[in-house]
């Protein structure tokens, strides 16, 4: 049997994750730098290793999921999210439910929460923030950031709901924290939230196989509410979304169609 597929056999049985579900090539040049690094011959001793030693693993597991972030990655489409599609979420009034799916150290949902508490027209939200790797949502939890993650914030948004802790580390408000809700999540096997408003998952589907992005997006447009919208990466384009129940309200944004 090829030695790739014994270790997603013993990754998943370890994890719950199935590398199956991700690009082969990226998945397979990742781990053998890694393993390579830590001095292990092939993919059966470094099963044989992760088998027995948690840290190793914990510490594969952080050096395998994508956990590049900043506040306000792509600055002009969180104008969009500000300008066009918050105000069409927040016609009826009530709380906004969101998702900030795949949300890796917690600059996307903390930029959600700015974003939405300076909204004239939002009342009340809620986020939910999901990562499958523990690590990075320990660090999401925290708040602590340093400079180089802010080179995207408006000075009056980092001077509102930042404190600065010295020359280079800042510190997310509790007013923007006590709208968020840190939790694990596997996107491609757990159960998804429902009746969702704003679903935002960016730069991470372009990693997954395309039986996968298909799976997930069908998953995503059932947990939306009606007219509920998803916010995808800019590399993540939905080419036919009425495939998953959606239609386009701008670039990389995608709504529900209304029954």
């Amino acid at each position: 049997m090829d030695p790739y597929q014994v270790f997603v056999g013993k990754w998943k049985k370890l994890t719950g994750v199935d590398l199956n579900l991700y690009k082969e090539a990226q998945m397979k040049r990742r781990l053998t730098s890694l393993y390579d690094k830590k001095g292990y011959k092939d993919f059966e001793a470094f099963a044989a290793a992760l088998e027995k030693d948690k840290a190793l693993l914990d510490e594969t597991m952080d050096r395998m999921t994508i956990n590049v972030s900043e506040f306000y990655r792509n600055y002009q489409r969180w104008e969009v999210l500000d300008q066009k599609i918050l105000p069409l979420l927040s016609k009826n009034g009530g709380t906004l439910k969101i998702w900030s799916a795949a949300c890796s150290t917690g600059e996307e949902p903390y930029t959600l929460s700015m974003l939405l508490s300076s909204h004239p027209l939002v009342k009340d939200f809620e986020i939910i923030a999901t990562d499958i790797d523990d690590k990075v949502l320990q660090s999401a939890q925290k708040g602590r950031y340093h400079e180089r993650s802010l080179q995207e914030v408006p000075d009056h948004i980092k001077q509102k709901y930042f404190t600065k802790e010295d020359s280079s580390f800042y510190t997310v408000k509790e007013e923007v924290r006590k709208h968020i809700q840190f939790k694990k999540h596997n996107l491609l096997a757990d159960p998804y939230e429902k009746q969702l408003d704003l679903i935002v998952c960016r730069n991470v589907l372009i990693y997954f196989t395309e039986e996968a992005k298909e799976e997930i997006y069908l998953k995503m447009s059932s947990s939306l509410k009606q007219n509920g919208v998803l916010f995808v990466g800019s590399t993540e384009q939905i080419f036919h979304p009425e495939k998953f129940g959606l239609t386009s309200a701008d670039t990389f944004f995608y709504q529900k169609k209304g029954m």
